[in-house]
């Protein structure tokens, strides 16, 4: 902590060096009066019973520590610099069967002579297995995002036109992305009136990580079930019988790891009158490239069904009292290389007096792959002093499913795509919760040299309709250089 509080430190003397020296002769507002520190940190856990990495059954258990450092500073009275900087880490009993087969070693320790001492420790293993329903000691169970954003803005003299730009990049185990874009926004009719337009790119990559069944496939061809990881288990057909008959035919490994997107957006926001502002917005959004997830399986109902584990788990397999066998995959998500998505939306927020206000927020979303959805939300801040303010808030959404979505061993090996993710499939979600602001006026109170300006915490609970829920705890804290 003491660390991050000095390379701020030294970024915000720097800027501080530079907005003097930069001063004008003429008088201005600035639009940002002095250099402003976010820490902004969140937990997230969630459960649920449809992972996609074992073909829409089994644990959903994940949870991310996520931490965000937003320095924003005035580079002269029109000029404002932004970074973000955050890190993400996570763990995901999901995400950890990708490689679902645990192996298990046991010590036997055996006396000699009549006397019972000395000896020896024999080890042997028994036959991997694994279960939908827990988490395996695979190493992608676990990992972290990493993020970077720094955007530039300038604002003319009158302050009704601005422009801005901004990079991007984000990485992680499996996947990396480079962004950058820009906007403009203009003020008009005495500042009551607003229109913004702007755009972003995001060129990503994905590092190919398939299933561990499939991986030895693609490695080993038609001889994959007697070498690499196979050689010496045994594989089981639906009767809990050995079998060599397992062959995914329709699994073929990616030729490309690229997902581009582009997006423009373009909202209007006007002020009604003395108690009411509205806006509204669409966004244009356009993906090519690789749009599937490389480790989420597909069963098909015209597909045997084999396994690795323990016979006896078998009639079991799609309820958690099966805990150590797992089902080989007859291929992976297969979707269409490009998307079309467009969401539309409009915000309208009232005063009703200088304690109440009501925030309301609505979108409608249609894509190309099917998927229609509604999201409403409400939000009541209520201020109980000049520094404390209580909100509780609610959000509603619901989705039908995208045309390429069905459940475990639903789909058929004829169709041309197909994914068992739930997060593609038809639900309704609800998530209510509250948030505690604190602000000091006066910026009195001070940390590490600079002033506390606000305080922010919200916690929101989050249920949906295919059993799916979550809690997320989020805290904010803004300084203030002196």
């Amino acid at each position: 902590m003491k660390r991050i509080i000095v390379i701020v430190s030294l970024v915000i003397s720097t800027l501080s060096f530079a907005q003097k020296k930069d001063s004008t002769a003429v008088f201005k507002k600035r639009v940002l009066e002095t250099t402003e520190v976010d820490f902004i940190s969140s937990y997230y856990n969630q459960d649920g019973s449809h992972a996609a990495v074992s073909g829409g059954i089994g644990t959903e258990k994940l949870s991310d520590f996520a931490s965000n450092i937003i320095v924003a500073a005035p580079l002269n009275d029109d000029d404002v610099l932004t970074f973000d900087v955050g890190i993400s880490a996570y763990t995901s009993a999901s995400s950890s069967n990708v490689n679902p087969f645990n192996s298990h070693t046991t010590s036997t320790y055996t006396s000699t002579g009549a006397s019972g001492r000395g000896g020896s420790i024999s080890t042997s293993s028994s036959p991997p297995d694994g279960t939908p329903w827990q988490s395996s000691t695979g190493a992608s169970g676990q990992g972290a995002l990493y993020a970077l954003n720094a955007n530039y803005s300038h604002s003319s003299d009158d302050r009704n036109f601005m422009w801005n730009s901004d990079v991007s990049l984000s990485t992680e185990f499996n996947y990396n992305s480079f962004g950058f874009g820009g906007g403009i926004t203009k003020l008009f009719n005495d500042k009551n009136s607003e229109i913004s337009v702007k755009s972003n790119i995001y060129l990503d990559n994905w590092k190919i990580i398939y299933p561990t069944e499939l991986h030895q496939y693609d490695t080993y061809g038609a001889s994959f079930l007697t070498s690499g990881y196979f050689t010496g288990v045994t594989v089981l057909d639906q009767n809990g019988a050995a079998s060599r008959a397992y062959l995914p035919s329709n699994f073929k490994p990616w030729d490309s790891t690229a997902r581009n997107s582009y997006s423009a957006s373009v909202s209007f926001s006007q002020v009604v009158n003395t108690r009411s502002q509205l806006s509204v917005f669409f966004d244009v959004l356009q993906q090519q490239g690789q749009l599937s997830t490389p480790y989420q399986r597909v069963y098909f109902a015209d597909k045997a069904n084999y396994y690795i584990g323990q016979a006896k788990y078998i009639p079991n397999y799609t309820n958690s009292s099966n805990i150590a066998v797992y089902q080989l995959a007859d291929d992976i998500e297969r979707m269409p290389n490009s998307r079309f998505k467009l969401p539309l939306g409009l915000r309208w927020n009232y005063y009703f007096n200088e304690k109440l206000t009501m925030r309301t927020y609505y979108r409608y979303y249609w894509d190309n792959w099917g998927l229609r959805s509604q999201t409403a939300s409400l939000e009541i801040p209520f201020k109980i002093s000049d520094s404390f303010t209580v909100y509780p808030m609610y959000r509603y959404y619901v989705q039908n499913a995208v045309k390429y979505f069905a459940p475990y061993e639903q789909h058929v090996s004829t169709e041309q795509y197909y994914t068992s993710d739930y997060d593609l499939s038809p639900f309704t979600a609800n998530q209510y919760g509250f948030g505690f602001n604190y602000t000091d006026i006066f910026e009195s109170t001070t940390f590490f040299g600079l002033g506390i300006k606000n305080v922010d915490f919200r916690f929101n609970h989050y249920s949906r309709t295919d059993g799916l829920s979550a809690n997320i705890a989020t805290f904010g804290i803004k300084f203030v250089a002196p």
